[in-house]
């Protein structure tokens, strides 16, 4: 049937789609005739929509699952979504309040209907994007965080983390997040790599019972009624006759100590530190240190309460408070000095607000102990990271993990699972009647109805670290008694598990890798996966990070609808090496639909051609062999980017194979004379050759190839290419190789000459050489330059005009078809540069030190430079006396 002349993405991408679903293409299940190839999702928030970086991540995906399937494995791609509580009870939250409800008017159960109602209306809509992009998953397995069967999992592993010991309540210096309103572990506090301006306030505090004070410097002056102490080093000779006498906080003349503490640093602001053990972690220790009560003068929501004992400010915002308070003293002549500088802030990895220190009861896991293997997995290339750098980080992070904080003050998520007496006794379980039993064992007279559930959720990243195992539905076959997992019981777990790779982003290397790490020796004694790909940050071209605020990211779907799903696909991979930053320019996806187009047109090329029972030409065969082997050439250098992760260079190699070697080459030399038959054999070899094209490409453009499989020749039913074989790699003649390539260069050589001299390419041409060339060079050189005679002959050739291949020479006579004093002229300049060069090179051998200190092989390096440079010399020499 005749091929639309211009490829049209939208009506292939979704004819293919629907087909490879219904045909069950992307269903897995465990095959003991197959080798399994798992990657599960890093699951999508469940408020997300599709963006750059979702684009980015999940093309790799598909490449690698889509190569696997056709390299005959059972190749199952898990996805899913994360409920992600902060962001989602965000969305819920704001939705109420457009309908004029508020949160606080709700009951729990109020409030989780609404949620859920959001979720089943808004939160498959990144999944179904992701379909447009081509994504081949698993639908069929996809999983949420807080379906049924996943979220008993979770509360199960908090009741055995709690058994074993490692999970406990304590009052600790924890991140508050006053926007959200909740705890936030240490990795989702984030800080800008350049800092931020802050100033420095350099505050007067009076002495008790002297006219003499004390000037402290303070970044956070709102903190100031909540000093319980002036802290100095016992080692300041400043201050050592003050440490026991006491000091007047400003404004509510509170009489706090100065105490002497070896944290304080003599050189930073005055040497004195203002002790507010509520709102600062070193604070915190230092009270510890020293018996100093507690004063929390900040709400949760960081409005200042009753406690800061100023009635003006109780109610306002932390930072409207500062303002109000420098105001003030000012005007009562206390503030000596302000000094801005730069400093690390700490801001909310969901919400972008500052993340304020808070003494508070949370549930924490102890991390040291429990992390133990996954340290060791890494650093003994048991699990590898690509790229490789990414081992120290992981090091780094691992040999200083401290306690997770895994409690949240929200309502959307797992609730934690412990029930408190009315005396604040708690008891862990499952559910609220185990609860009780436990607790009435304690409490004697306890009644049930006297119990209530903690009303905290647990962190998000406490549910995902399950993730590989639990869309496996690991945890059913749970035991109790071992605390471990009965793979035997579970065929899925047992043929998936470990998953293959896992591909993410780095900034939740610790967030949610090793989490994932530590969670699978926990319960299954295995790591979750083999290899970890960290893909960069995609950012525009001037090097920005993509965000709504710059204007920066442009729509994926748009983009797909402009140069379709190919062909963003091809952009995003054009420049994505592992773990580096890729800059994303527009035109990247332009160019990958010109590449759709290219192998459009070739296909329409073959397609459009007639064959005859003929004999195959010399040039044929060449051509043929010669292709052959630079496809095995390329099938090995394929397989090995895939083999180190290098996808952008895996699909550069396919692309220079597609568009240099078989379309500007391969088909040239076949290509009959217009109007003419190509010889059957050569048309099937051709047909064969670009089945092979078309099976290396379709992991990265698999609408387009599954098209023209389609066309190509007759198929049966369910043979599509997304389940044809992966080409294998044979042995390439590299002799071979090499001497077409020598042909290629001289037929570059000869149409730059035709160019530069204003010669027809129609006009046949003769070319000498002073050595014989082969019958492949001249078979192909005749053909694809048009060359009449390819004959031997010196340089003393009249009105000739030059060129090299390699270090071979090659002559084309020009008599009356040139300007010959532009030619002298053009000739002059070579011989003066490589007069120059010789020059340089002579120099360098002549120096002693250069000739003794460098190794062998680089001093036979500049000699070779110095013999060819001669040669050179000498031929264009003999040329230009040959035209005059």
């Amino acid at each position: 049937m005749s091929l639309a002349t211009k490829y049209s993405p939208s009506e292939v991408e979704e004819k293919w789609y629907k087909h490879w679903l219904e045909a069950g293409y992307f269903h897995a299940t465990p095959n003991k005739n197959k080798k399994p190839y798992c990657i599960v999702i890093p699951p999508p928030n469940v408020t997300g929509v599709l963006h750059m970086g979702h684009m980015l991540n999940n093309t790799i995906q598909d490449v690698l699952i889509r190569k696997a399937r056709m390299e005959g494995k059972e190749a199952c791609w898990v996805p899913g979504t994360d409920h992600a509580s902060i962001a989602t009870e965000a969305k819920v939250v704001a939705m109420l309040r457009e309908k004029g409800i508020k949160k606080s008017s709700l009951s729990r159960d109020a409030f989780l209907e609404y949620a859920w109602e959001w979720k089943e209306k808004y939160g498959g809509i990144i999944l179904e994007q992701l379909k447009k992009l081509g994504a081949s998953c698993d639908w069929d397995r996809t999983s949420f965080t807080m379906d049924p069967d996943y979220y008993q999992s979770v509360i199960r592993v908090f009741i055995d983390l709690y058994n074993k010991g490692y999970i406990y309540r304590g009052l600790r210096m924890i991140n508050w997040d006053c926007e959200a309103k909740t705890a936030l572990s240490n990795e989702e506090v984030l800080y800008k790599e350049e800092g931020e301006k802050s100033v420095l306030y350099s505050v007067r505090y009076k002495i008790k019972d002297t006219d003499e004070y004390m000037v402290i410097a303070t970044q956070r002056p709102e903190t100031i009624m909540g000093d319980v102490a002036i802290a100095v080093n016992p080692a300041d000779e400043r201050y050592k006759n003050l440490i026991g006498k006491k000091v007047l906080v400003p404004f509510i003349h509170r009489e706090i100590p100065i105490i002497a503490d070896s944290y304080v640093d003599p050189a930073f602001g005055t040497g004195c530190l203002k002790v507010t053990p509520a709102h600062d972690i070193n604070d915190y220790e230092i009270g510890l240190r020293h018996s100093l009560p507690v004063i929390d003068t900040l709400s949760e929501d960081g409005t200042l309460n009753e406690k800061c004992e100023l009635p003006k400010f109780i109610g306002k915002d932390r930072f409207a408070v500062r303002k109000e308070i420098v105001k003030d003293l000012r005007e009562a002549g206390n503030l000596v000095k302000e000094e801005e500088f730069i400093t690390r802030i700490g801001r909310s990895e969901r919400t972008n607000t500052v993340v304020e220190p808070k003494l508070s009861l949370q549930w924490f896991i102890k991390m040291k102990e429990i992390s133990v293997r996954a340290k060791d997995a890494v650093e003994n290339d048991e699990i590898k990271l690509y790229p490789a750098k990414f081992k120290n980080t992981y090091r780094h992070w691992m040999e200083n993990v401290r306690d997770w904080c895994i409690s949240r003050q929200l309502w959307w998520g797992h609730r934690i699972p412990a029930w408190y007496a009315p005396d604040g006794t708690f008891a862990v379980a499952e559910t609220r009647e185990e609860a009780f039993k436990i607790l009435q064992s304690k409490i004697s007279n306890l009644k049930s109805e006297e119990i209530n559930q903690d009303p905290d959720v647990l962190d998000t990243w406490a549910s995902s670290w399950l993730w590989p195992i639990e869309v496996f539905k690991g945890f059913k076959d749970y035991d109790f008694k071992t605390g471990k997992i009965d793979v035997s019981k579970n065929a899925d777990l047992s043929y998936f598990y470990p998953t293959s790779v896992l591909v993410t982003a780095p900034e939740i290397l610790f967030f949610w890798v090793a989490r994932m790490i530590i969670a699978g020796y926990e319960y299954l004694d295995k790591k979750p996966f083999s290899d970890v790909y960290l893909t960069g940050i995609v950012r525009d071209k001037q090097g920005r990070k993509m965000s709504k605020s710059l204007g920066n990211s442009p729509d994926p779907l748009m983009l797909m609808e402009k140069y379709g799903a190919d062909g963003v696909r091809t952009g995003m991979l054009f420049s994505s090496p592992a773990g580096n930053d890729l800059l994303f320019d527009e035109k990247l996806c332009e160019q990958g639909r010109n590449f759709n187009n290219k192998i459009w047109n070739a296909f329409r090329l073959v397609k459009g051609w007639n064959t005859e029972n003929s004999a195959q030409s010399e040039e044929n065969k060449i051509a043929i062999e010669w292709f052959e082997s630079k496809i095995n050439q390329s099938m090995a250098e394929l397989n090995d980017h895939f083999s180190k992760y290098r996808l952008s260079d895996a699909l550069m190699c396919v692309y220079k194979l597609v568009w240099d070697d078989f379309c500007a080459w391969y088909l040239e030399i076949i290509k009959p004379e217009f109007g003419k038959p190509i010889d059957q054999k050569t048309y099937n070899q051709t047909i064969a050759f670009f089945e092979d094209i078309l099976k290396v490409l379709h992991p990265f453009i698999p609408f387009i190839t599954e098209e023209l499989w389609g066309e190509l020749k007759p198929r049966a039913e369910k043979e599509n290419i997304i389940v044809a074989s992966w080409p294998l790699a044979g042995q390439p003649n590299t002799a071979l190789l090499t001497e077409v390539q020598t042909a290629f260069e001289a037929v570059t050589q000869i149409r730059n000459v035709r160019s530069s001299k204003g010669l027809s390419p129609k006009e046949a041409l003769t070319v000498y050489s002073p050595t014989k060339t082969s019958a492949v060079f001249n078979s192909l050189v005749t053909k694809l330059a048009n060359i009449k005679e390819i004959g031997v002959a010196d340089s003393t050739i009249q009105s000739a005009t030059s060129f090299l291949v390699g270090t071979q020479e090659f002559f084309i006579p020009l008599q009356g078809k040139m300007d010959v004093a532009k030619e002298q002229e053009e000739i002059r300049k070579d011989l003066d540069y490589h007069k120059g060069f010789l020059s340089s090179v002579i120099k360098k051998l002549s120096n002693e030190k250069f000739v003794n200190g460098a190794p062998p092989q680089v001093i036979e390096l500049e000699r070779k430079k110095q013999a060819d440079a001669e040669s050179k010399i000498k031929s264009l020499e003999e040329r230009l006396a040959s035209l005059e």
